[in-house]
């Protein structure tokens, strides 16, 4: 927010580059409550947009009257023309692909760009450590901040009750991932049934815009204190009062998610915990099993950087063994010939 700020004062325009709607509100909602005291004028382009409104905003972008423009992959269509760009920042840039990646680059030559995550991939990872691109790293956490409390267990019932009745009775809020949409509402109703002291809502990515919306608003005002969801939270969903999680059959989902999905909870001074559900050892692989230890051991703060930093390295550890073994071999390819 402060390099916006910056690029602002100096009568350029931003625009706020997020993987997902959800995140593109969360941070549309930030920006105009941190700028209300200032003249600055903050817009978002995204589906909660409907096409009258989100033509106007383009037509307001392009002749210089909006100064910061938040918004999904449709910032990057070609009828999105700014007056005068100055600054892009990309948020969760390891989640958007190739195509809108390389509509990026092309941007680099006129106009600053700050890119954030917090698992950055090993080639943004790369670039950074090489020099190609600066670096910044907060290791810093905010004061009074925990590391989420992780456990793996074998899905039971009570386990389930007694996490979501912990949660809800200190005042907190229970995130119940459940990735699976044909079944999502089956899986509520036996969630209700186990636990009926809570208050239980159901969001994913197939319901219309409005209505998820609605539902993201109202847990985020804590009308209700479970959302059962699929992993349309995965990224940047921000709700300090949110601090458990529990992700049926966990096994399914690979590190760099089960690191994100954790993410969600534990933004706060509050304890926070993760509870990853899975079926019988037996019943699953055993990379799953590996990936459900590493997670585990992954849990103090700052961990999701050591993580990647320690696969780069390996990485380059390979790819240094391997050009030394490639020219090691040329003498003797050359000498057979």
């Amino acid at each position: 927010m402060r390099a916006a700020f910056l690029a602002v004062e100096n009568h350029k325009q931003v625009a706020v580059l997020v993987p997902t709607t959800l995140l593109a509100q969360q941070h549309y909602d930030n920006f105009r409550d941190r700028f209300a005291n200032w003249p600055v004028r903050i817009e978002m382009l995204s589906r909660f947009r409907s096409a009258k409104e989100q033509t106007q905003i383009l037509a307001e972008a392009a002749e210089g009257k909006i100064d910061i423009l938040i918004g999904t992959h449709k910032l990057l269509q070609s009828d999105v023309k700014l007056h005068d760009l100055g600054l892009l920042i990309v948020d969760e840039e390891h989640r958007f692909g190739v195509r809108h990646k390389e509509r990026i680059k092309a941007m680099r030559a006129d106009v600053d760009i700050l890119t954030l995550t917090a698992t950055p991939i090993p080639r943004t990872l790369n670039m950074a450590m090489s020099g190609m691109r600066d670096l910044s790293i907060i290791a810093t956490p905010p004061a009074r901040r925990l590391a989420v409390k992780t456990f793996v267990r074998e899905y039971d019932s009570l386990v389930v009750r007694e996490a979501i009745l912990r949660e809800i009775l200190r005042g907190g809020q229970v995130y119940y991932l459940y990735n699976d949409v044909e079944n999502i509402q089956k899986a509520a109703e036996r969630l209700a049934e186990l636990v009926p002291e809570a208050r239980i809502a159901i969001g994913h990515g197939q319901m219309r815009e409005r209505e998820l919306e609605r539902v993201m608003n109202d847990f985020h005002h804590q009308r209700f204190n479970v959302l059962v969801c699929t992993t349309i939270i995965e990224t940047g969903i921000d709700i300090p009062t949110a601090n458990t999680i529990i992700i049926e059959r966990a096994d399914h989902f690979g590190l760099a998610q089960l690191h994100q999905l954790r993410g969600r909870v534990g933004r706060s001074h509050h304890q926070a915990y993760a509870w990853l559900l899975t079926p019988h050892p037996k019943a699953m692989t055993t990379d799953a099993q590996k990936r459900l230890e590493a997670i585990a051991s992954l849990e103090d703060l700052g961990a999701g950087l050591r993580w990647r930093l320690t696969i780069w390295r390996s990485a380059a550890r390979a790819s240094c063994l391997a050009k030394s073994k490639a020219a090691q071999w040329k003498p003797l390819a050359s000498h057979s010939t």
